[in-house]
């Protein structure tokens, strides 16, 4: 039997061309979550391996879906060829449970830990650049700028929560935080 795991890290991501290059390949059940690599708990992930015998094969698009790290990709294949279980990885070819094969596999296992810890080094130099700067916030950007916060606030004089909400589109909570921090502010320049 043919099995697919498809995974994305986030909620936001879609695991619909994983999905559709799985069946193309023939894969009959197609096991799936949205989590990140980097946890250890992916259930479905444990769930297809507690499922597959002898003769089965597992299905990825990329090594990247498939182990969380080197150590990791070849502890699971080795586990995985002492079952009788075949790996194809999409973007590489089947995994041969022979000296080559696993000679082959982990050297891209190395590889793909390789560009993961490339990306996060590189992740963390860009933080450190960046808190260097004095605007730097750490999250996702503000929706409203200065200036519209500014003009809200003004309205605020004169209008109410609900309307000024209505007519910025600046949510009542937002409203709310950017009004405290201008009387901080403002006790603060006192």
């Amino acid at each position: 039997m043919k099995y697919g795991y498809a995974r994305v890290s986030t909620k936001g991501q879609d695991l619909q061309s994983q999905i559709d290059q799985l069946k193309a390949e023939g894969c009959e059940i197609i096991y799936q979550e949205k989590v990140t690599g980097t946890t250890k708990e992916r259930p479905e992930f444990e769930r297809l391996l507690n499922k597959v015998k002898e003769g089965d094969t597992i299905m990825v698009s990329k090594l990247d879906r498939f182990a969380r790290s080197a150590k990791d990709a070849t502890s699971l294949i080795e586990d995985l060829f002492n079952k009788g279980v075949k790996v194809h990885i999409l973007n590489m070819g089947i995994v041969e449970d022979t000296p080559t094969g696993r000679l082959i596999f982990n050297i891209m296992s190395s590889f793909a830990q390789f560009e993961r810890d490339m990306i996060v080094e590189r992740t963390q130099e860009g933080k450190v650049i960046a808190k260097q700067k004095e605007d730097f916030r750490e999250g996702r950007p503000n929706k409203f700028g200065k200036k519209q916060i500014e003009h809200a606030l003004k309205l605020l004089e004169s209008n109410s929560y609900t309307e000024v909400e209505r007519m910025t589109g600046i949510s009542k909570s937002t409203l709310v935080r950017a009004k405290r921090k201008a009387k901080v502010r403002e006790k603060a320049s006192k």
